[in-house]
């Protein structure tokens, strides 16, 4: 803007002084030109009244410097021509001089020699005897006066061209300064010119505008971020070329990246063919889902394109992690497996001893075996089914349970007791020892807890074991400890005890009467008390499983 304003002044300056020269030699040329006829018109007179008085005389020895005299009859033929022969000259009655002469006296004209490039300005004097005296002047052109002051109007436009540039360069800073100190930030607040006050008030109302759009959508872009970055679900928003404009934790977390991947393509993140096939959609607005297993775990990604008026601007790709719910599912499916395979065994042991009881085809003697064995799978069948309500009771979060302070060593000492016969008849030794130690907590549970550890110690055991149950407080709350030197558990099988119908010996469990479940209810009956679970075991050394209580809950349910 200054180059243009600059550039403006100059070239405005330069027009007006070149305007005002010519102006001015136009002025001054009219001016001096008639200067010159009025003296022409003195010089005249003098002569038309030297040669009214002496007569022809007048002209002998006469030689004028810088004008033309002649002399001319009332005929228009030329009596005397201070230049030329006036015996060979044209008759002048017609020109205009000599004629406005002989009718008025006196007459002048001009007339312009192409050839010679000037100007011959005429007088004319009638004298009493109706001759005329002419005397003529030659007077350069306008054209011929500029050439020959070349010299000083070329002095003087480089003058007038470097004044110009001096003010132009300093009128064009002034003129900007004010511009180029403008604050946008608060534009009133400077010093300008009135003129751009209606700018200046536009420039502050659009200021204000803009602030107050750029807090809404800081507050947006916070309260986005503040939803997007607490939620479990990866989220990932893309443009139409895959390019990644923002990502929150939950996604960073799992492709294992950062913000800086922000700006990137989302290929560059993860090369994942399933992922760009199932990108490759957007952009026919297609929304699409696909179940990818990613990072040891299962995610259900969906990729919605995100558009306005049929244009499709990006795309949004939503990941969920279904790893628990199809492994929940999984496990489902296996519950209801092994649920229907215990009690089928059962079943056909009970209707094939019907069968045989009801055809009379088992002696009598035998009678009351079978009697035992059908009595013996009944109930077998009804612990499993009281495993499985007690566990789907427990699934569903135990809420009509009733919360209360426990002393757990003696309820230990009481669950224990109820186990002695059964120690005693797999010649196992059963101990309880530790100190009071109170806590919050469902009675049932933690009997069912205490019940079932040491019920598989027992079964797991080896004649001549032994078992030993242990309570006490700790800083931080309460320690359950059931020990035993059994079988024990290899160690790639530690992490699967606790699943449902999941056994390490399975002919052995069966042999024992065992469901499969005695652990899930204790994982479960745990996991309601905030507990915690430790296994430690070796292979033929015996196994130790410690629970651990927290000292307080914070949601006590009565």
């Amino acid at each position: 803007m200054t180059k243009r304003i600059f550039r403006s002044i100059f070239l405005v300056a330069i027009a007006v002084f070149l305007a005002s020269v010519v102006l001015f030699l136009g002025v001054l040329y009219d001016y001096f030109g008639n200067v010159q006829q009025r003296g022409l018109k003195t010089q005249t007179e003098l002569a038309a009244q030297g040669v009214q008085t002496v007569g022809a005389e007048y002209f002998e020895g006469l030689s004028p410097k810088g004008y033309r005299i002649s002399w001319i009859s009332a005929d228009g033929r030329v009596l005397y021509d201070s230049e030329a022969d006036f015996s060979e000259m044209e008759n002048h009655l017609e020109r205009e001089e000599i004629k406005e002469a002989l009718e008025s006296g006196y007459g002048e004209s001009s007339r312009y020699s192409v050839t010679l490039m000037e100007r011959t300005l005429y007088s004319a004097k009638r004298l009493t005897d109706g001759t005329v005296i002419r005397l003529s002047v030659a007077q350069s052109t306008l054209l011929t006066l500029l050439l020959g002051m070349t010299q000083p109007i070329v002095i003087i436009i480089v003058i007038a061209m470097g004044i110009s540039f001096w003010l132009a360069h300093r009128l064009s800073k002034n003129i900007t300064a004010p511009l180029n100190q403008l604050n946008l930030d608060d534009p009133l607040s400077g010093e300008g010119y009135d003129e751009l006050s209606p700018l200046l008030r536009r420039i502050d109302a659009q200021q204000r505008q803009i602030r107050q759009q750029e807090t809404e959508l800081e507050q947006k872009q916070e309260e986005f971020e503040a939803v997007t970055e607490n939620m479990a679900e990866g989220i990932i928003l893309l443009n139409t070329k895959g390019m990644i404009l923002g990502i929150n934790r939950s996604a960073e977390t799992l492709f294992g990246t950062t913000h800086a991947c922000i700006g990137k393509h989302i290929l560059s993140v993860n090369r994942s063919i399933e992922i760009s096939k199932l990108l490759s959609d957007i952009p026919k607005g297609v929304r699409s889902e696909k179940i990818i297993d990613l990072n040891g775990g299962r995610y259900q990604f969906a990729a919605s394109p995100v558009s306005e008026n049929g244009n499709i601007f990006g795309a949004v790709l939503l990941m969920l992690d279904v790893t628990e719910k199809e492994q929940a599912e999984q496990m489902r499916r296996e519950f209801t497996a092994n649920v229907s395979h215990e009690l089928k065994t059962p079943l056909h042991t009970i209707a094939g001893c019907a069968e045989l009881l009801e055809n009379g085809m088992v002696r009598p003697e035998d009678t009351q075996r079978f009697y035992a064995q059908i009595r013996g799978e009944a109930g077998r069948m009804i612990s499993l089914v009281e495993d499985i309500i007690r566990l789907s009771h427990l699934d569903e979060g135990a809420d009509d349970m009733k919360w209360e302070r426990v002393d757990l060593y003696a309820l230990a000492v009481q669950t224990v007791r109820s186990l002695f016969r059964e120690a005693e008849n797999a010649g196992v030794s059963v101990s309880v020892d530790g100190e009071t130690a109170a806590l919050d907590g469902v009675p049932q549970l933690l009997e069912s807890i205490v019940f079932n550890l040491t019920d598989n110690a027992i079964k797991y055991n080896r004649q001549g074991g032994a078992v030993k149950v242990s309570v006490g407080r700790f800083e931080g709350g309460v320690r359950l400890c059931v020990a035993d030197t059994g079988i024990g558990i290899p160690k790639e099988l530690c992490e699967r005890i606790f699943e449902r119908f999941y056994r390490v010996d399975k002919s052995r469990s069966k042999e024992l009467g065992g469901t499969g479940l005695g652990l899930s209810i204790v994982k479960h009956a745990a996991r309601l008390h905030d507990a915690k679970i430790e296994l430690q075991s070796a292979e033929g050394e015996g196994t130790t499983v410690t629970v651990i209580f927290p000292d307080s809950k914070e949601n006590i349910k009565s």
